[in-house]
């Protein structure tokens, strides 16, 4: 099971919140952590050791190894934006000090594949963007991975938004990075950054994958009609067979099942609801 987390934005957290999340991970015991940038909202040294500490908690709770199953990547909060010397000297130092000096990192496990993928860029405020590059590397590693593993890919700015105002906040060369990251075989897509929360088929060239985007986990920076929201994903049965993705919203200070959807990733085949 993979519980995907994203903007946290720690100096903006909610402790009440943050509690309950650590007892939905110490209620569920997932596998792996995802967390998909904007760990802070200004990048400072007390926000990331904040940030690092909340990480080692939820793995506590969930008996994992902070360095072996968890996967993060940057946001663009989290590059300094109003220290203008250390963003063009040093943007990621402080992320790496907290989290570890790989920006694109991966998880390998016979069940999953997980590939992050940085997409912020130092020039620009807000924006993310994939690189050619980034594109035929994340295909390649896709390839690799092998048969029946679920194959995950993790981004902060998203692939697919849902809302026509959230169209400006897709990743730059998201079209060409679809293209080639299904074709390739990815079947999931974490993201966050909108602060909005979905589960949504992607069609590619003949295959079908899965869009996840999650909302802020703890911050109180949420969007209108978009509680604090994390999601589960779990695959019960043989390889192959259905995945469940879980929506948990945080409703008072304990989080709660909203929305579950069996993805089947063979060709074609619809989201199917479960309450």
């Amino acid at each position: 099971m993979i519980l995907h987390i994203t903007d946290p934005h720690f100096g903006t957290e909610r402790p009440a919140v943050v509690a309950a999340l650590i007892a939905l991970a110490r209620q569920r015991r997932p596998g792996q952590i995802v967390l998909s940038g904007d760990i802070t909202q200004r990048a400072r040294p007390a926000q990331f050791a904040a940030a690092r500490d909340f990480v080692q908690r939820l793995c506590d709770a969930c008996g994992i190894d902070a360095v072996r199953d968890v996967l993060v990547i940057p946001g663009n909060h989290d590059i300094p934006l109003f220290n203008l010397p250390l963003r063009l000297a040093d943007p990621y130092g402080r992320f790496c000090r907290a989290f570890g000096a790989r920006l694109n990192p991966m998880i390998r496990t016979p069940q999953a594949w997980l590939i992050g993928v940085n997409t912020t860029r130092l020039w620009r405020h807000k924006h993310g963007e994939v690189s050619t590059a980034q594109i035929e590397r994340v295909a390649a590693r896709l390839r690799a991975a092998p048969d029946g593993a679920l194959r995950v890919v993790v981004t902060h700015q998203p692939l697919m938004v849902i809302e026509r105002g959230d169209r400006r906040d897709l990743v730059r060369g998201h079209r060409a990075a679809i293209r080639a990251w299904v074709a390739a075989g990815a079947d999931l897509f974490l993201s966050g950054h909108t602060h909005q929360s979905f589960v949504a088929p992607l069609l590619g060239d003949g295959r079908q994958a899965w869009v996840v985007q999650t909302g802020t986990a703890v911050s109180r920076r949420v969007r209108e009609h978009v509680p604090n929201s994390v999601h589960l994903i779990d695959w019960p049965g043989e390889s192959g067979g259905a995945r469940v993705v879980e929506r948990w919203d945080c409703s008072g200070e304990r989080f709660e099942r909203v929305a579950c959807t069996q993805i089947a990733l063979s060709h074609g085949m619809p989201a199917l609801p479960l309450g």
